[in-house]
């Protein structure tokens, strides 16, 4: 437990960001569980709008600082990897 009132506003904001960072990162894998979800009913409107709305996501959530940018890079290009091999095979 903390004895200084600094260390316990520590705890406290830690306390925020990480809430705040584990509601990110839990909204970013619903956001590609959608995705992927319109890839495998094979629906390429629904999976190039529910791509995009992902990709504005993990950009803003790596521009926060949650998430590393090439992390967020990776997770980026995966998808499209996805979403053109659909496009490829249909």
């Amino acid at each position: 437990m903390a004895n200084h009132k600094s260390a316990e506003k520590r705890m406290r904001q830690n306390l925020k960001r990480r809430m705040r960072n584990k509601m990110r990162k839990t909204r970013i894998k619903n956001l590609i569980r959608a995705f992927e979800e319109s890839l495998s009913a094979k629906d390429l409107a629904a999976a190039e709008e529910r791509l995009k709305a992902a990709q504005k996501f993990i950009d803003k959530t790596a521009g926060k600082g949650t998430l590393h940018w090439k992390t967020a890079a990776r997770k980026i290009s995966r998808l499209y990897k996805k979403l053109n091999a659909l496009k490829k095979a249909s």
